[in-house]
């Protein structure tokens, strides 16, 4: 049955692209402009109550009636776990990938999140918002992440072992764009090589071109920053 994604191409958007592609799942794709405001609609808000993308309706949920599920951590556990696919071969492998897509969810893309943001568009907002504390603040955090990365690498071929999974899938969408975090991959190189292996996998290519035209930097939008940084 086909699952309906509600998703706008982002690093949080390929990671629910990204684990339907691999899984070979069918999904039909609802946009959600973030910079129109579509995370707000009445609609969406009972879907996802936190006014986030993604999130998905799955008509043949738990004991086959349907289910939304918001947060894209807990969408790639439900998947994993619905389909016995990525989320890891034993329990002790289970509870690696479980820690690693918390450090995304709790670390990597906050952080890096906030970097874009102090980077990217606070100077660009209207007054400008050029703040160095800010920016240092997070391009350094997001540098020490990724430097815990890099040696975790060093060990396995993969983030949560020596198989792919749904914690490589949450990760990469953020660590691809590294360079607008005004990062390196010079002291880096197992980070650049997991780069280059993830990025090569055809699921991911698939997962990563949905909808990629509709991607945006908004730097000069003053109306969708509005929205986009909006406080309610």
């Amino acid at each position: 049955m086909t699952i309906d994604l509600y998703y706008w191409p982002t690093p949080n958007g390929w990671k629910t692209t990204i684990c339907l592609e691999e899984m070979g799942l069918d999904y039909a794709v609802h946009l959600i402009n973030i910079g129109a405001g579509d995370q707000f609609a009445p609609d969406f808000l009972k879907i996802a109550p936190n006014n986030r993308m993604p999130a998905i309706v799955d008509p043949d949920g738990p004991d086959g009636a349907p289910i939304s599920v918001f947060e894209s951590g807990a969408i790639l556990q439900y998947l994993a776990r619905k389909t016995g696919q990525f989320g890891g071969p034993t329990e002790r492998d289970r509870i690696a990938v479980d820690q690693w897509l918390m450090w995304q969810m709790g670390g990597l893309g906050p952080m890096a999140g906030q970097a874009h943001h102090f980077l990217k568009y606070a100077p660009n907002m209207d007054p400008p918002q050029d703040i160095s504390y800010a920016k240092d603040r997070y391009r350094a955090e997001t540098a020490r992440l990724y430097g815990v990365l890099d040696r975790q690498l060093a060990k396995h071929e993969f983030v949560a072992g020596d198989f792919y999974s749904i914690a490589d899938m949450s990760i990469w969408g953020w660590a691809s764009l590294w360079e607008g975090q005004q990062q390196t991959l010079d002291d880096k190189p197992h980070m650049a090589r997991w780069l280059e292996t993830v990025s090569a996998r055809p699921g991911v290519e698939r997962g990563r071109a949905v909808a990629a035209e509709k991607r945006g930097d908004y730097k000069g939008d003053k109306a969708a920053q509005d929205r986009l940084f909006k406080r309610d």
